[in-house]
C-alpha cells in the first residue's frame, strides 16, 4: 500500500552524525543575516517564467497536478556535517543534495533563513513553509537532529511547489557552489518585485474567481484548521508509539543480557545443593539460549520503532508543515492585504474630508492642487490594493487545491503505520524459537513447538506449580477464549499467543 508514493518521500540515509555537531551548534553565531533585505525596484510588470504554472486549458485558476507529479519534481536530502566551521564563531553546515539539479552544496542555517525571506518577499501570497527555530545556546543532539529533519521537510515542500520550483532563487540555493550564496540570493530579488508585479494574470485575477470566493475561503480555512488539529494529535500518538518501541527494544536487550550473564555464571555450586537435582545447570543452559531470542526480539522492536519514525512520524510532520503554511498564508491575507486595504480607504476618506473643508474655506489654489494630487495618488493606491486583494484570493484558491493534492499522502502514511503494527505484532507475539510455519487456520490444534521456551519451562520441573497464580489465571483466560471459538480468528500471531500460554499450562 505504501509503495511508489512513499518511496519518493525524503528518506533517511542513515543515522545522522549529530553527536559531534552538538558542540558546534552551541557556538553557532548569534548574528542574524543582513537585517534589511533590498526592496524590489519594479519598473514594469513582466513574467520571468511564463510557463511555470502548467495549467489546464480554460480557467487558469484550476490546477491539474497529482501527488505523484508533485513528488517527482525533486527529492532533496539534507545531511549534517559535524565538523566545526569558522575561525572564531563556530557553526554547523548541512550538505544539501538535489536529484533534480544533480547537485550537492553546503549550506548553513542562516542561508536557509535568507532563502526563506526571499520566498516571502517574492511570493507573499503563496504557502511558504516555516523554518525551524534557531537555538544558539545549549543546542543538544536531539535538537540538531530535529532541526535537520525540519530543514529537509522545508526544502522538499519548496522544491515541489509549482511556482517555487521554477524560480531562480531555488535553483541558486540548490546548485550555487560559490562562497556567498546569501548575497547571490539577494541580488536575484532585485528589480523583480513580488509575484503580483510579475504575473500577467494579476490584474485580471478577479475575472477567474467564483462569486462566492469569500465563503469558500472561510469554509476552507475552517476545514484546514480541523484537519490540522486531528493530524497533530495523530502525530503525537504515533510519535509516542514509535518511542515506546525503541524503549522496549532497549529493555529487551538488557533483559537478554542479564539472562546471558546468568547462563554464563561459573560460580561453583556446593555439593549439598546438587545431591538430588541438577536444576541449576539445566536452567543456566536454557537461560543462555533464551538470551539470544531476546536479542532478536530487541532488534525487531528497534527496527519497528525506527521504521515508524521515518515512514509515519516524519511524513506526518511533513503534512503538518504543509497545513501550517496554509494557515500562515491565511493570516498574512487577513493581517496584510485586508488591513492595508482598510487603512488605505480610511486615509482616502480623511483626504476627501480635508478637500471638502479646503474648498469651503477657499484656501490657496496651490494647497488645494496638492491635496487633489494626493487624493489621486491615494485612489491609485486603493485600486492597487483591491487588485492585490483579488490576486491574494486567487493564490489562496490555488494553494488550497495543492493541499488537496497532498491529501492522498495521508492514506499512504496510515497504511504504512498499520502495516508496521501488524508486522510488529506478528513478530513480537510469535514466541522465540517457533518453527516459523504458519498453522492451519482450520485446524483445531495446530502443531507448534517453541523450543527455547520449552527448555526453560522443563528446567523448572515439576512444572506449573512454580508458575505464579497470575500466569495460571492468564492461561485459563486464554484457554477459555480459544474454547469459545477464538481459534476461528484468522490471525496466526494471536493464535500463537494462545497456544504459547496453553503450552505452559500443559507443562
Amino acid at each position: 500500500m505504501t509503495g511508489g508514493v512513499m518511496d519518493r518521500l525524503p528518506g533517511e540515509a542513515g543515522a545522522a552524525p549529530v553527536a559531534a555537531a552538538a558542540e558546534a551548534e552551541a557556538e553557532e553565531e548569534a548574528d542574524p543575516p543582513a537585517a534589511d533585505l533590498p526592496a524590489p525596484q519594479v519598473s514594469e510588470r513582466r513574467d520571468p517564467h511564463p510557463s511555470r504554472m502548467q495549467m489546464p486549458q480554460g480557467n487558469p485558476l484550476l490546477l491539474s497536478y497529482t501527488l505523484q507529479e508533485l513528488l517527482a519534481r525533486d527529492t532533496v536530502q539534507v545531511e549534517l556535517i559535524p565538523e566545526k566551521k569558522g575561525l572564531f564563531l563556530k557553526h554547523v553546515e548541512y550538505e544539501v543534495s538535489s536529484q533534480r539539479f544533480r547537485s550537492s552544496v553546503y549550506r548553513r542555517y542562516n542561508d536557509f533563513v535568507v532563502f526563506h525571506e526571499m520566498l516571502l518577499q517574492k511570493f507573499p501570497y503563496r504557502m511558504v513553509p516555516a523554518l525551524p527555530p534557531k537555538r544558539v545556546l545549549g543546542a543538544d543532539r536531539e535538537f540538531i537532529e530535529a532541526r535537520r529533519r525540519a530543514l529537509r521537510r522545508f526544502i522538499n515542500l519548496v522544491a515541489r511547489h509549482p511556482p517555487f520550483s521554477e524560480d531562480v532563487a531555488l535553483r541558486l540555493f540548490l546548485s550555487f557552489s560559490g562562497p556567498d550564496v546569501q548575497n547571490k540570493l539577494k541580488e536575484s530579488a532585485q528589480c523583480v518585485g513580488d509575484e503580483f508585479m510579475s504575473c500577467k494574470l494579476a490584474p485580471r485575477a478577479k475575472d477567474f474567481l467564483p462569486a462566492d470566493i469569500q465563503t469558500q475561503f472561510a469554509v476552507s480555512r475552517e476545514l484546514i484548521r480541523n484537519i490540522y488539529n486531528s493530524f497533530h494529535k495523530l502525530r503525537d500518538r504515533a510519535e509516542r508509539i514509535a518511542s515506546r518501541a525503541i524503549d522496549n527494544a532497549a529493555d529487551l536487550l538488557i533483559f537478554g543480557k542479564e539472562l546471558s550473564a546468568l547462563g554464563s555464571d561459573t560460580t561453583p555450586l556446593p555439593s549439598w545443593a546438587t545431591l538430588h537435582s541438577s536444576t541449576w545447570g539445566s536452567l543456566k543452559q536454557a537461560l543462555k539460549g533464551l538470551s539470544v531470542e531476546f536479542a532478536l526480539l530487541a532488534d525487531k522492536a528497534a527496527q519497528q520503532g525506527k521504521q515508524e519514525e521515518n515512514d509515519v512520524v516524519e511524513k506526518l510532520n511533513l503534512f503538518l508543515d504543509l497545513l501550517q503554511s496554509y494557515k500562515d498564508l491565511c493570516e498574512r491575507h487577513e493581517k496584510g492585504v485586508l488591513h492595508k486595504h482598510q487603512r488605505a480607504l480610511h486615509k482616502y476618506s480623511l483626504m476627501k474630508r480635508q478637500m471638502m473643508s479646503a474648498t469651503v474655506q477657499s484656501r490657496e489654489p496651490d494647497s488645494v492642487e496638492q491635496l487633489e494630487s494626493r487624493i489621486v495618488e491615494q485612489e491609485n493606491a486603493i485600486q492597487t490594493m483591491e487588485l492585490r486583494g483579488y490576486f491574494s484570493l486567487y493564490c489562496l484558491h490555488q494553494e488550497m487545491q495543492l493541499v488537496h493534492v497532498y491529501l492522498p499522502l495521508t492514506s499512504h502514511i496510515l497504511g504504512a503505520f498499520v502495516n508496521s503494527q501488524i508486522q510488529g505484532h506478528k513478530e513480537g507475539l510469535r514466541c522465540p524459537g517457533a518453527t516459523g510455519t504458519e498453522p492451519d487456520p482450520d485446524s483445531a490444534r495446530p502443531e507448534w513447538s517453541p523450543a527455547p521456551v520449552c527448555a526453560f519451562a522443563r528446567s523448572l520441573q515439576p512444572g506449573p506449580s512454580l508458575l505464579a497464580a497470575s500466569d495460571l489465571g492468564m492461561c485459563g483466560t486464554l484457554h477459555r477464549l480459544r474454547s469459545a471459538g477464538f481459534v476461528g480468528i484468522r490471525d496466526p500471531s494471536l493464535r500463537d499467543a494462545v497456544l504459547c500460554m496453553e503450552h505452559f499450562t500443559r507443562l
